[in-house]
């Protein structure tokens, strides 16, 4: 089953961020509210978010300074800005902090959906092109061998990575050993066995962080990559 698109809004008026959050799965999508900068980075921290709704007057600190927080982490989740303002320079403002989108209040639901579907629509060609796959917290990047977190960002070794690749490929379905062996490293035996053994346990403490992810072992039959969303 295909998880839902998870969308983080940060927004500290409640009323409207309820009108904002009901739209949104009243169309399918996953949200998660904050009502301030600190909340919305932990929530950010903590769940695979695909896009970011940000106000841009907050308590404490400002829409712009957390999309620059988020910015240092993720460089290319799509964040749009909400705002009462209407004026050039304040757009301007928003997208020097690594904005992708500006929508005024106050704005037609509609309009906020079309501009969420063409982020959501460019960010996924975008990571189909590159091979980038969402594993909980982290962003696996094939082609470049690169792991990231929130926290951190792993160079992966070539093999590492095609392992890592394979079990995404087939995210919650069992992989067979003899096939990893096979297409990896070119034949099934003893030896070889022991070496994806090794592989899978570096694995696993890559990704220890997030205690959503596991890498099953079933007997004698291969390993499992599941992720629990719930």
């Amino acid at each position: 089953m295909q998880e839902k698109t998870l969308i983080l809004i940060v927004e500290d008026n409640p009323v409207e961020a309820t009108m904002v959050t009901d739209n949104l799965e009243e169309n399918g999508y996953e949200v998660l509210k904050a009502e301030n900068g600190e909340e919305g980075m932990e929530q950010f921290s903590n769940h695979p978010i695909d896009l970011v709704i940000l106000d841009v007057m907050l308590p404490t600190e400002n829409g712009y300074e957390i999309a620059k927080k988020i910015r240092e982490i993720d460089d290319d989740i799509p964040i749009i800005f909400l705002t009462s303002k209407n004026m050039k320079n304040d757009e301007m403002e928003g997208f020097n902090a690594g904005g992708d989108d500006y929508v005024a209040k106050p704005f037609d639901n509609e309009l906020l959906l079309l501009r969420i579907k063409a982020l959501l629509k460019r960010t996924t060609k975008h990571k189909e092109d590159g091979l980038i796959y969402k594993i909980g917290q982290y962003n696996f990047d094939c082609k470049n061998l690169e792991l990231s977190s929130p926290k951190e960002k792993r160079r992966m070794t070539k093999r590492e990575s095609d392992v890592l690749q394979m079990l995404c490929e087939n995210v919650n379905e069992i992989v067979k050993r003899e096939d990893l062996l096979t297409k990896i490293w070119g034949e099934n035996d003893y030896f070889n066995g022991r070496s994806l053994d090794v592989f899978i346990t570096k694995l696993r403490k890559y990704l220890k962080e997030d205690d959503r992810i596991k890498i099953e072992n079933i007997h004698g039959v291969g390993f499992l990559l599941n992720i629990n969303m719930e």
